[in-house]
């Protein structure tokens, strides 16, 4: 028993030591898509990145959002900057330069910040629900509850549980001899990666479906309370205006959870069900990509004050460029 583990630990160690790498097999393997999937993913890419960058830079420049609200959402928005650009840059780079390798250091890194910035969009989609919940359900206690030491808590707390929730996850692959093999995905994903193991993965899986249930199944029962108990308060609201105004503000964020916790739920509960890569590798598009490529136009182009902040914005932009007062 003592020389087999001494054998895999010497292995591992060789492994690393000849700069082990894995091939990432992409979106397609098909030479003529890739020109297309190159632009597709560049495009999305830009807007997601510049429209994340425009939500922060209006709330941090106008003082009517300085609110809970916006300061949780200027969070979301660098969170889903970071998330994607864990993925999308190395899959563009390797669309350009027709390689498909990523070392063993680049996958670790990459599994790790894609957990991190993954947990904490659920967490800060939880606090929103919660910062919601307190708007809507106790109006009158709003601003003594969400005060701006709660607030920085909220955050701070978020950041770090995502930190140690991904630490968790990605330390138990160093126990794990992996084969220098193919990887059926854009990136590396922790399930696919798991597969080119070639000792039991019990413990590993363990680790995933915990993991997933504190960090995903937990927060989101948390935020369907939060909306129960909302949508509640909406249906004893006797004006219609202020109660359409409501279900439209909770409808969309409502609409992003479902998108957000849906996929990547069902990808990560599923993987050890089904050997099947397409699936997974449909569901990690969309919430990988799509989603946060969708919050801009979802969180904030429907928002009646992110639009009054956009259009106070713009035409100081332009006086400032011309040099006008």
């Amino acid at each position: 028993m003592t020389l087999s583990v001494e054998v895999t630990s010497t292995t591992w160690n060789l492994a690393r030591e000849q700069k082990f790498q894995f091939l990432l097999l992409g979106l397609s393997e098909e030479p003529e898509l890739q020109p297309l999937l190159f632009g597709m993913l560049l495009s999305m890419y830009l807007i997601t990145v510049l429209g994340n960058l425009l939500i922060i830079l209006v709330i941090s420049t106008d003082s009517r959002l300085h609110t809970p609200m916006y300061f949780f959402l200027a969070n979301l928005s660098f969170a889903d900057i970071c998330f994607t650009s864990t993925t999308v840059p190395k899959m563009l780079l390797n669309i350009q330069t027709q390689s498909k390798t990523i070392t063993y250091e680049g996958c670790l890194s990459q599994i790790f910040f894609f957990f991190v910035f993954g947990c904490l969009d659920n967490l800060l989609l939880t606090v929103m629900a919660y910062d919601r919940f307190v708007a809507i359900c106790h109006p009158l206690h709003y601003s003594l509850i969400m005060n701006p030491q709660l607030c920085g808590l909220l955050a701070l707390g978020s950041w770090c549980i995502s930190v140690m929730g991904s630490l968790f996850e990605t330390l138990t692959l160093l126990r794990l001899p992996l084969q220098n093999m193919e990887i059926s995905h854009f990136f590396c994903d922790l399930p696919e990666v798991l597969k080119l193991a070639c000792s039991d993965t019990l413990i590993n899986n363990i680790v995933v479906y915990f993991v997933t249930i504190v960090l995903g199944v937990f927060p989101l029962s948390g935020i369907l309370f939060s909306y129960s108990q909302i949508f509640s308060s909406i249906l004893r609201i006797s004006s219609t205006a202020d109660k359409y105004k409501a279900f439209s503000t909770c409808g969309s964020h409502l609409s992003v959870v479902c998108l957000f916790y849906g996929t990547s739920l069902g990808d990560y509960l599923s993987s050890a069900a089904t050997t099947s890569s397409r699936t997974s590798l449909v569901a990690s598009v969309m919430y990988a990509i799509v989603t946060p490529m969708l919050n801009p136009f979802i969180y904030s182009l429907r928002n009646g004050d992110m639009k009054g902040a956009l259009g106070r914005l713009v035409p100081l932009s332009i006086r400032t460029i011309t040099g006008l007062s």
